[in-house]
């Protein structure tokens, strides 16, 4: 098992401050949309893990996962038991272009798939090609065309152990 450079926390209320700052930056809000804070309520619920991501300069990233099967409507819904979305976004410009994105991406599908994760499923807008060849780079693979759900145009993508 190799190490990763990468530290992996959950998000706490302290953190809200900092993932504003992130979600209201232009590479973020491009495909995030519009920056919004999370609630305590949403931090526990139980059906998504958020997590910031530092390396040994500190915070850069946040990432989440969560069970395909926790919204009756979700599109991954058919997916086998046990089955993890993810989403993700470097939040300081300064790490972007750098490969970190592709790195701490496949450290989280590491401990994914190692806690029995069977398939691992994301979303991509269709015309963000960066996210989409990095994904590729991982082993995703387009699952089906383009599709709108209520959480806007996505390219369902998958990725199996």
């Amino acid at each position: 098992m190799s190490s990763s450079p990468y530290n992996f926390r959950t998000v706490t209320v302290a953190d809200l401050d900092l993932l504003m700052k992130w979600r209201s930056s232009p590479h973020v809000r491009e495909w995030w949309g519009d920056a919004k804070y999370y609630s305590e309520e949403e931090l526990a619920d139980p059906r998504v893990a958020r997590l910031i991501v530092s390396d040994a300069a500190g915070p850069f990233a946040f990432i989440q996962d969560y069970t395909v099967h926790g919204w009756e409507d979700h599109h991954f819904a058919g997916l086998p038991d046990g089955s993890r979305g993810i989403d993700q976004f470097i939040g300081e410009p300064t790490m972007l272009g750098r490969g970190h994105g592709t790195a701490l991406i496949a450290a989280r599908m590491q401990a994914l798939f190692a806690a029995g994760v069977p398939v691992i499923a994301t979303d991509p807008h269709p015309r963000n090609k960066r996210a989409i060849a990095v994904y590729g780079k991982l082993g995703f693979k387009p699952s089906g065309p383009p599709l709108e759900t209520r959480w806007g145009l996505v390219l369902p993508m998958l990725a199996t152990r």
